[in-house]
């Protein structure tokens, strides 16, 4: 057996003094080079230049969702097949959750519309939001195919002059439980339509177009009660929305009332922090009483940039509809802009018992959403259905 000679632990001590100092002179040598390219970047250093797109989507936001005082660019549908609409609106408010709105809408068939607002927010410790309005509409080619799912796809059309007034609230005493309830004055002109196609007259009768050549006027109430726990109804990507409503249309002169009730559903399920939507939408709507004649411009129907959205306004009508849609909704950028692919079925019937999930019309797209935390002001949407291919401009969400 060897042994280490006397001097060998004070040889050994020496060698790790000495590797300490250098690892101690390596560090500092480290440090100084770090410190000097930061001195020689900082003299180089620039303010952030803000990019082309981000200063377009920063004017978009503040003209589009973060509703100022004053002149607006105003996006929306004066009447469901008006094609693309240019608008404008003055906004003012009078008080913290309380604005009055003057706004107009003009499209390229001339469907124009002029409407004044106003809407008080949040009152009551945030439990009742109040809203009137009074507007007109002139919608100068609105399609008319026919009653029943199976109606031709050519068409007639008609023009409707429509003058409202009216108010309505909307209460939640408490937890998701909400109530609505609404009052309006609508009256009612029917013409014959422009256009190139034939007049609404020309094809169709009162048996195959029920109410035509009347011009009704309406004292319209409706009702609302449910659950909603959507952080708004504008723009939603968590929560839901179970509600019915019952509407009644009382006529003028008693030839035209009736009665229908709406029932709605709408579900968000977020997945991964909301990153991505799964978003499920069914609507029915149906007309209570089997005597009551309804104008065929009144009844449910489907196919519009919210409804059917692969079919042209107001393709399908009858006395029943029934509606289902689903939706898979991502975020590509977080200035405001979602993308969504979706799928719509549905249909309409003469009778409640033929509302069913079988032969359904269907259709499937693609669609781009420029929100805030609250409402989409602009939604682009392209959507096939077996009738072709649409392009959908709205100034709303989807559902």
């Amino acid at each position: 057996m060897r042994f280490l000679s006397s001097g060998a632990p004070a040889a050994l001590a020496l060698a790790l003094l000495v590797g300490q100092a250098a690892a101690v002179s390596a560090q500092d040598s480290r440090e100084a080079e770090i410190a000097a390219a930061q001195a020689e970047k900082a003299k180089t250093l620039e303010p952030y230049q803000v990019s082309t797109a981000e200063r377009w989507v920063k004017q978009l936001e503040d003209a589009l969702i973060s509703q100022p005082d004053g002149i607006y660019p105003y996006f929306g549908s004066v009447y469901g097949g008006g094609g693309f609409t240019l608008g404008a609106g003055y906004r003012r408010y009078y008080g913290d959750n309380t604005h009055w709105d003057l706004r107009g809408l003009y499209s390229v068939k001339s469907y124009k519309l002029i409407e004044l607002t106003t809407d008080s927010w949040d009152l009551a410790s945030g439990k009742v939001s109040l809203h009137a309005r009074a507007g007109w509409r002139d919608a100068t080619e609105i399609a008319y195919h026919g009653l029943g799912p199976d109606s031709s796809p050519d068409l007639t059309n008609y023009r409707m002059k429509q003058a409202t007034v009216g108010g309505s609230l909307r209460a939640r005493p408490g937890g998701y439980t909400v109530f609505g309830a609404g009052a309006a004055y609508e009256d009612y002109t029917l013409e014959p339509g422009l256009g190139s196609v034939p007049s609404i007259e020309e094809v169709f009768t009162p048996a195959t177009a029920p109410g035509l050549g009347a011009s009704p006027s309406y004292i319209h109430t409706s009702a609302s009660a449910g659950l909603d726990w959507r952080p708004s109804a504008g723009y939603a990507r968590r929560g839901g929305l179970y509600e019915v409503t019952y509407h009644n249309y009382a006529d003028r002169h008693d030839t035209y009332s009736f009665d229908g009730v709406d029932g709605e559903v709408v579900q968000h399920i977020p997945v991964l922090r909301e990153n991505w939507v799964i978003s499920l939408h069914g609507l029915v709507q149906t007309t209570l009483n089997d005597d009551d004649v309804v104008p065929y411009f009144m009844l449910p129907s489907l196919g519009s940039g919210s409804t059917l959205r692969g079919y042209s306004s107001w393709r399908f009508r009858d006395r029943h509809s029934i509606l289902t849609s689903g939706e898979f909704r991502w975020m590509p950028s977080r200035l405001g802009l979602d993308m969504a692919v979706f799928y719509d079925a549905g249909k309409v019937a003469s009778r409640r018992e033929d509302l069913s999930l079988r032969h359904l019309r269907h259709d499937i797209g693609v669609g781009f959403r420029f929100h805030s935390p609250i409402a989409t002001p602009l939604r682009i949407e392209f959507a096939r259905g077996n009738e072709g291919l649409r392009i959908v401009f709205a100034g709303s969400a989807a559902f």
